[in-house]
């Protein structure tokens, strides 16, 4: 796959599912992001795509391998399929997006890294997936 400059766009919402799973896109852009001539900007693989990756039990720099030399997503998705426990797709999904901004919100490292908590005041049951998109907006970047 290309690499990606996450300077000039979002990466995918963390809500798409592919493959069956959450933030398995939004991953997969973050990952090409890191490939020589991307640029991964001010995201980070720390976090949600590394709870997913820990999660399916498939090691950061394989996954790396495997979109740099897929020619689409569906590989990617092939590969995931094989390789992960598919049975544990719901389970990832559920602990993914029942996380609230309420478990997160006593870190001064998490508010600092994501300001839009505070100046948008947004609620503490708010999932972070849903937050996420929001930080993606209001960093003026939008996936296309």
């Amino acid at each position: 796959m290309e690499p990606l400059d996450l300077t000039k766009r979002a990466p995918r919402s963390p809500r798409v599912r592919l493959g069956g799973l959450y933030m398995l896109a939004r991953t997969i852009d973050k990952l090409r992001a890191t490939l020589p001539g991307g640029n991964l900007g001010v995201y980070q693989i720390a976090g949600f795509s590394e709870r997913l990756l820990k999660a399916l039990e498939i090691p950061e720099d394989d996954m790396r391998s495997v979109v740099a030399l897929a020619s689409s997503d569906d590989e990617v998705v092939a590969w995931v399929h094989k390789y992960g426990d598919q049975a544990k797709y719901d389970e990832i999904n559920e602990s993914l997006s029942a996380l609230t901004l309420a478990q997160r919100m006593d870190r001064p490292d998490f508010l600092a890294r994501y300001p839009v908590i505070t100046e948008k005041q947004l609620p503490p049951e708010m999932t972070l997936l849903e937050m996420l998109e929001l930080d993606d907006a209001a960093m003026g970047l939008s996936a296309t």
